[in-house]
């Protein structure tokens, strides 16, 4: 996907966020985002896509800042309001089905988007949510293929019930690739977040999408290790908006899986459905 005027103010608003969480002062805060605004407006018009636009912004937000992880703290209380939904729900997450519901609704920790706001009682949101079901629901035929998996993570809070699908395909007998990002930004899941929660041990291989600080997925930027679970899997899970505004872009994949919730109008306009909508679409 590419920039609209939606994803730049979306953009400098997490510009914003960056600089109030990493302790900036305001003159600090006006500086960066006026960078920030100038490097849209270079790359605005250039070959690269929506996430590698996102990534040089962020990156270099955290640089001006000081401060290379400035999420830290909203990543570990994602994690702590998920696990404690997770502890009282994962009984009743019997199905596939369940816990790719879950899992999608836990896409909605991603702070600074625009359009969308973070529920301050997750626990009430994962009912109400849970209740309404996905609006595409592909669950079936993405089980169906899931013999060779790559899974691709997003955020910090999701990724405690990511853990839930992963151990319904284990259970299944599928072979699993499960990548974080490779360096911290935004709140997105890295590989300390996945080893806290033992992910490492659950999955067959852990490791990275690569590129250092990098959203989304750049084909020309992964690891060997990757690379080659792409070339012989089966699906690929792909989690969350950033890696959706990546991998839709590419030709030539396996059968993507595109689990997340519709967080801004240029991707309900993408793919046909309302802001708010939880999916679990298939894209072959």
């Amino acid at each position: 996907m590419k920039l609209t005027d939606t994803c730049i103010r979306c953009l400098l608003s997490r510009v914003q966020l960056e600089c109030s969480l990493a302790g900036a002062s305001s003159d600090l805060t006006r500086q960066v985002t006026s960078e920030c605004d100038q490097i849209l407006k270079e790359l605005g018009n250039s070959e690269l896509l929506h996430p590698q636009i996102a990534s040089c912004v962020h990156r270099h937000a955290c640089r001006r800042v000081g401060h290379a992880d400035p999420f830290s703290a909203l990543k570990v209380e994602g994690n702590r309001q998920a696990l404690d939904v997770c502890r009282k729900k994962r009984a009743g997450l019997v199905s596939f089905r369940d816990r790719v519901l879950a899992s999608v609704i836990a896409n909605t920790f991603d702070y600074g988007v625009h359009e969308h706001t973070v529920s301050g009682d997750f626990a009430s949101f994962f009912d109400k949510e849970f209740q309404k079901g996905l609006a595409v629901d592909d669950t079936d035929q993405i089980l169906s293929l899931a013999e060779q998996v790559v899974y691709l993570t997003d955020n910090c809070g999701e990724i405690v019930f990511d853990r839930l699908v992963v151990e319904f395909l284990k259970a299944r007998g599928s072979h699993i690739t499960l990548a974080v990002r490779d360096a911290p930004i935004l709140n997105d899941a890295t590989l300390d977040d996945a080893r806290a929660l033992k992910l490492d041990k659950l999955v067959d291989r852990l490791t990275t999408t690569g590129g250092g600080a990098e959203i989304g997925l750049d084909l020309y930027k992964m690891p060997a290790d990757l690379m080659d679970a792409i070339d012989s899997c089966t699906i690929i899970i792909a989690k969350g908006m950033a890696n959706y505004e990546s991998l839709s872009m590419y030709e030539g994949l396996p059968p993507v899986a595109y689990l997340m919730a519709v967080k801004c109008q240029p991707v309900a306009e993408d793919v046909g459905l309302p802001v708010g909508s939880m999916i679990a679409m298939l894209r072959k």
